[in-house]
Parts: structure tokens; sequence; C-alpha cells
């Protein structure tokens, strides 16, 4: 298995820009704890963002983050507050991958991601990483213009 570190996909030509198009739910964490996603464990703290996806898929988003990325899907959702929310549409960097890996969901250390092959690396921003699936980034991704 490659354990991938000091990961810039800005510098790799394999990489494609992407955006995700996508509504999700959320509920707010009310202690801290962890959540157990497909790709490897979630920590979270009192107020993150836990997400359940549309294709089913489960994880947290820090609630800075979440507040920066994320709004009320519909007018009877007040932002913080439980409900469907639609992500704001962000291109980022993906690459996929021919064989497992694994990779810390921030250059800082933090909680290690697993993939296995055709799964995506995805860089959100300079040392902000994420797994996805290949079934699932195939139904929320799609190239950027």
């Amino acid at each position: 298995m490659t354990e991938l570190k000091n990961l810039d996909l800005s510098q790799d030509a394999d990489a494609c820009r992407v955006v995700k198009d996508e509504t999700v739910s959320v509920e707010f964490a009310a202690a801290e704890g962890e959540l157990m996603s497909l790709e490897g464990p979630n920590r979270y703290v009192r107020g993150d963002a836990l997400i359940t996806g549309s294709t089913g898929d489960r994880w947290v988003v820090s609630r800075a983050r979440f507040d920066a990325k994320y709004v009320p899907a519909d007018a009877a959702v007040v932002h913080g507050e439980a409900g469907a929310y639609r992500n704001r549409p962000a291109v980022v960097l993906a690459k996929q991958m021919h064989e497992a890996f694994t990779l810390a969901r921030s250059a800082n250390g933090g909680d290690v991601l697993r993939g296995v092959a055709g799964d995506w690396v995805m860089q959100y921003a300079p040392g902000d990483y994420g797994v996805v699936q290949a079934a699932r980034f195939a139904k929320v991704y799609r190239l950027a213009d």
C-alpha cells in the first residue's frame, strides 16, 4: 500500500480540476466523537457538521469549513441548524489512484484515510485532502470548465 505524503496535485500532470454538485443531509455534533467513514476515522468536536451525502456516505466537516462551503438547500433551513444543504461550487484538484493508498487528511497529520485502486485523492486546498470512492466520484463530481 502506498503512503502519500507532501502531496501537491497542482504539480501533477495526472490530476484534474473538478467541481462537486450535491445536496447533503447535515446534523451538528452535540459533543466530540468519531465517525467511521468508508475511508477511515473522522474525529469531530462539538459543533462540527456530520454529513450524509446523496450516496449514503458519511463524513465530518469542521464547523468553520462547513460555514464557508455549504448553504441551506431551501429557505426552511436556517444556516447552522440540521437539515439539507448544498455545497458552494468550488474547483478542487483530483487524481484517480491505480493502487491502494493511505493519506493524512491534513499536511499537519490528523486522521489517516485509506483508498483502493480506482478511488480518487482530492486536494481541497494546500495541505487539505480527502478520498472519494470511484462510484461516488462519478455521481457527484464533474470536470471544471
